[in-house]
């Protein structure tokens, strides 16, 4: 069971919270609707619910918060916004991924492309994908772990009528299985059709929590619908009965062939339809939106001629009045409340769970090599970085190791550098932007390892890059100056773990940043600030000489060690330490501690609820 209680989001200024005090529930074998109009907090409570949004209240899945369930993604599945993936990537690719999020097999994948029956478009790119296509991908994406209660925001919005009762059909399975289903929409008639129970909101507070067969009675207006080449001239037939009668009805003349008969029933209006003649080719019960009738003059209109516009007639007591017809798309048999047609089943089979440390790695590993932005990302780094290493052996006065790293000296970062920084920084832009993860974000746990997958790949990725980026410049420069620029490095080790900092440095400041401001851009943004901001800031700070001075400091940690280390490796400490002392390693280094700290308090705070 979901329950929802006291969602209030954080207040805007001079404007109220888009959801105050919102609080309702979910039941297990049914599907609920959140009925509101657009911009009344229907997205903006889905997201309270899943920890993305600031603000207080609490949603229980079964009787704990989402930050209190192990792995909440295999508890909730969720479909937020229209794209379910980088454009990029290929259908089964962002499955596979996902499945390695969940913990489950990737052969899941392949058994819920069949199940959406899109097992024909498993290789094509999200980006290509229809609208319903791509709504097919998303609740695939939400059933890959079988989870108990499915979040869906606006799941049939632009959708045809055959790909809505699709869907329906396939939450109504889900339901039968015992599952709770809970959806968005604007429309109450979808609503009253699909939905076992109806919770209506507006402004963000709830208006009313109604049985599906409830709101339809006390919301929506029934009415009959009918299709005949002389709407006219029934219309004033039933106009006329109505009047003799004494009963109100009300006549909607939608087009030139459509009637909308409020009032009255199947039976009456074919009675009367054949007493009179009149041939008419479709006869249906429909639900209306709701709304008052709003009284106007009477259009007159003779027997047989075809009134412009629609036409109204209102019979009740002798009095006759117009009101305006809503056009609405037609619905025969009524509405269905919970006898709907279940949908495709689920695989009968249970999900196989796979544990083990390696599950965020093998997720990072799919979403990093699932397109083609680190080839890319690479290509350029190497080419910009062969072009300016030429261009400064042109120039002379460039030591070494800044000419094989391309790095000038009036420039902040070499190209490997921003190369590494901002593959960090789409490790989490790309999700933030493409909601995949939105279950899993609220919980620290799956945070960390999320986070220890990331940097570890984002780190392997840096180093390589820059190694090969020194390599395409040593092999560039002695290719057109037959080694004249380059001589044989008397000291390597230092200078190489000094680059290798540079370029891990940078990727995981991409990463933290970018996990922390939940945007690619301002992860890429922090990596440059570093050198641009922090670096002259520490150069105030460390300007002038050191009252004591820290000589000695390698041999007195190879004192304090557990396991003595040969003096050799004092050559490494020290080096490490001279990069440590300079004012770029300084500052990247105090700006990881600074984002760490900032990540784990993001963290650390979704835990908090009031």
């Amino acid at each position: 069971m979901l329950q929802a209680i006291g969602l209030t989001s954080a207040p805007r200024r001079d404007l109220p919270p888009r959801v105050d005090d919102l609080t309702f529930e979910a039941r297990p074998g049914q599907v609920t609707a959140l009925l509101g109009a657009p911009g009344s907090g229907k997205t903006t409570a889905l997201r309270l619910m899943l920890e993305l949004e600031p603000g207080r209240g609490v949603t229980y899945f079964r009787g704990r918060p989402l930050h209190r369930i192990p792995h909440p993604g295999r508890e909730v599945g969720v479909l937020l916004g229209d794209v379910p993936g980088h454009p990029a990537r290929t259908v089964r690719g962002q499955l596979r991924m996902l499945c390695a999020a969940a913990g489950v097999p990737a052969s899941r994948a392949d058994a819920m492309l069949e199940v959406v029956g899109i097992a024909g478009l498993r290789d094509q790119r999200l980006g290509s994908l229809s609208l319903g296509m791509d709504r097919r991908v998303g609740i695939a994406a939400a059933l890959l772990a079988d989870p108990c209660t499915l979040l869906l925001d606006e799941p049939a919005a632009g959708l045809s009528p055959r790909e809505r009762n699709w869907l329906h059909g396939l939450l109504r399975g889900h339901a039968s299985l015992g599952g709770a289903v809970l959806f968005t929409t604007d429309d109450a008639k979808e609503a009253a059709r699909s939905a076992d129970r109806v919770v209506s909101i507006e402004a963000g507070r709830l208006v009313a929590d109604q049985d599906a067969a409830d709101f339809a009675r006390t919301r929506l207006r029934p009415r009959v619908a009918v299709r005949t080449p002389h709407a006219a001239r029934l219309a004033d037939v039933l106009g006329r009965e109505a009047r003799a009668a004494q009963r109100a009805v009300e006549v909607v003349e939608e087009s030139g062939s459509r009637l909308s008969v409020y009032g009255s029933t199947c039976a009456e209006v074919g009675e009367a339809a054949f007493r009179h003649g009149v041939l008419v080719h479709q006869l249906a019960d429909e639900t209306g939106d709701s709304g008052t009738p709003v009284p106007q003059a009477r259009t007159a209109t003779a027997p047989g001629a075809t009134a412009s516009g629609a036409t109204v007639t209102a019979a009740a007591g002798g009095q006759e009045a117009a009101v305006p017809g809503a056009r609405v798309p037609a619905r025969t048999g009524g509405v269905e409340g919970r006898g709907g047609r279940p949908g495709s089943p689920r695989p009968a089979s249970p999900v196989r769970r796979v544990g083990g440390p390696l599950r965020p790695l093998r997720y990072e590993l799919r979403r990093a090599f699932g397109t083609a932005t680190p080839l890319l990302t690479a290509a350029v780094v190497v080419a910009v970085s062969v072009v300016t290493a030429l261009l400064l052996a042109r120039l002379g006065h460039t030591p070494q190791n800044r000419l094989l790293a391309a790095w000038p000296e009036p420039f902040p970062l070499p190209p490997a550098a921003l190369g590494a920084g901002l593959l960090g920084a789409l490790a989490f832009g790309e999700e933030y932007r493409y909601p995949a993860l939105a279950a899993d974000r609220g919980t620290v746990p799956r945070r960390l390892g999320l986070l220890i997958a990331k940097l570890g790949v984002c780190g392997a990725l840096a180093l390589l890059l820059g190694a090969l980026a020194v390599t395409a410049d040593a092999a560039a420069l002695a290719l057109v100056f037959d080694r004249g620029p380059l001589r044989p490095p008397a000291q390597w080790i230092a200078p190489a773990a000094a680059w290798a900092g540079l370029l891990v440095g940078c990727a995981w400041s991409g990463v933290l940043a970018a996990g922390v401001f939940r945007s690619a851009l301002a992860g890429l943004g922090a990596v440059v600030s570093v050198p641009l901001l922090v670096v002259p800031l520490l150069r105030k700070a460390l300007d002038g000489p050191s009252a004591y001075p820290a000589s000695g400091l390698a041999a007195r940690l190879r004192g304090l060690s557990w396991a003595q280390w040969p003096p050799e490796a004092d050559r490494l400490v020290l080096g490490a330490l001279r990069v440590m002392a300079q004012p770029v390693g300084a500052a990247l280094a105090l700006s990881l501690l600074v984002l760490l700290c900032a990540y784990g308090f993001t963290g650390l705070r979704g835990r908090v609820r009031w």
